[in-house]
């Protein structure tokens, strides 16, 4: 059976023998919203413990609306034109109003990348601003947490009149699920923060992980962090594996993202009754499979469901290549990971992305990655801590032989989009 990978903008077939695949997983198929516009109006003028947006706004003088960037399919489009049109019906003057792009710790979005975000309309009349966790005059210092975390957070959003918070929901390797409170950390922290977020103490945690935010460390300091920076109002969107709107959830930070993240459960579970040898895992294609970075995401979906000592096959793109200068450099020079792990209890040893080699020592620990992209020299490759393929098939192939002619083998055809579990 011929099972189709998303890879990049497009799809990439994968041969595997009838007898060994056992399943396929993918989310629940929850139909896309028939009026998404008219749902999204509801939202803003109907939220979870809230009053509405318009509500919100009366009076204030300045207003931000915070965006994830470039490596979350956000539907900017079709949510911001509302909040921008009801903020300004309110009296914010529209030099006023600041779109935000939570970056986190990663790289601007300007040019193409901010047009395919936001489009022609908003990007021409509208100030938008990246967030830089990097430039201390651009950060404001909040304090600490309760559990001691530097709480050092973008200016502009913190001395905005009303601050507004926009996300997708979808399971999330670390921090359960996203959107919600990350918007503001990792979004608008400063690196000084994320150096504690994403600092063994936190990832090394076993409830820091896909699917889980009771007793989960990481959600539970990023919303702290979030109410310390305030937040006024939030709207986060779940969409389906077209990309299609499939809920809104607007209102309380808090309650609102909770509602929005049982949602979420319930639309990308998919479980098996025991591990499997083999997973064969894509990174959901673009924007999420632009760099071997984001793709670690892949392998981490794919790790829920792979039996101990088993194999994962991981095909993405990666047209822009490894990742950060910083990541890159790093996983190049990197011999021995688990040496390199317990480097990251040492705070001097920080750099900026280590934690997503973390997470791929993290699976690698309980399972062999083979890795298929023609976009990294195959040589290079080699030095990624994967096993390089020439094709998926060849992938196969080695499983067969690997595990026998009655390898158990399940596909996740959109990564980290699919809550994949064994019951």
């Amino acid at each position: 059976m011929r099972v189709n990978m998303k890879y990049g903008r497009g799809e990439i077939g994968v041969d595997v023998p009838n007898p060994n695949l056992i399943s396929v997983l993918a989310s629940q198929e929850f139909p896309p919203i028939e009026n998404p516009e008219q749902a999204i109006l509801d939202a803003l003028e109907t939220p979870t413990d809230s009053p509405a947006l318009s509500e919100m706004a009366k009076n204030r003088k300045s207003a931000t609306i915070v965006i994830s960037d470039i490596t979350r399919p956000v539907p900017n489009k079709l949510i911001l034109p509302p909040m921008l049109r009801i903020i300004e019906e309110q009296g914010v003057p529209r030099e006023e109003i600041r779109i935000l792009i939570a970056t986190g710790i990663h790289r601007p979005n300007e040019g193409d990348e901010l047009l395919e975000m936001v489009g022609s309309q908003i990007m021409e009349n509208y100030q938008i601003v990246n967030h830089f966790s990097q430039k201390q005059e651009t950060l404001i210092n909040l304090g600490q947490t309760q559990n001691g975390t530097p709480v050092l957070i973008n200016r502009l959003y913190v001395e905005s009149d009303l601050k507004v918070i926009s996300a997708l929901i979808e399971p999330h390797l670390m921090a359960g699920y996203s959107g919600g409170r990350k918007a503001i950390c990792p979004g608008l922290a400063s690196i000084e923060t994320m150096k504690i977020m994403h600092g063994p103490q936190i990832l090394e945690h076993p409830k820091a992980s896909v699917g889980i935010l009771e007793g989960n460390p990481f959600h539970a300091e990023a919303t702290e962090i979030a109410l310390m920076a305030g937040v006024d109002f939030s709207l986060n969107v779940t969409i389906n594996d077209r990309r299609q709107l499939t809920g809104v959830f607007a209102g309380d930070m808090v309650n609102a993202h909770l509602a929005g993240a049982k949602f979420a459960e319930k639309q990308t579970k998919a479980t098996l009754p025991e591990p499997a040898d083999v997973v064969i895992v894509s990174c959901a294609g673009y924007p999420l499979d632009t760099t071997f970075y984001q793709a670690i995401k892949g392998v981490l979906s794919a790790i829920e469901v792979v039996k101990e000592g088993g194999m994962v096959i991981l095909v993405a793109e990666c047209q822009e290549g490894i990742g950060s200068g910083p990541f890159t450099d790093l996983i190049l020079k990197t011999k021995n990971l688990e040496q390199f792990v317990r480097n990251t209890y040492n705070p001097k040893n920080f750099v900026i992305d280590q934690w997503q080699l973390e997470e791929l020592a993290k699976a690698i620990r309980k399972a062999n990655v083979y890795f298929y992209s023609d976009k990294i020299p195959y040589e290079q490759q080699q030095q990624l801590f994967v096993n390089p393929l020439k094709s998926p098939n060849e992938g196969v192939e080695i499983a067969l032989k690997k595990y026998g002619k009655d390898a158990k083998i399940v596909a996740i055809p959109d990564g980290p989009y699919t809550l994949a579990q064994v019951k």
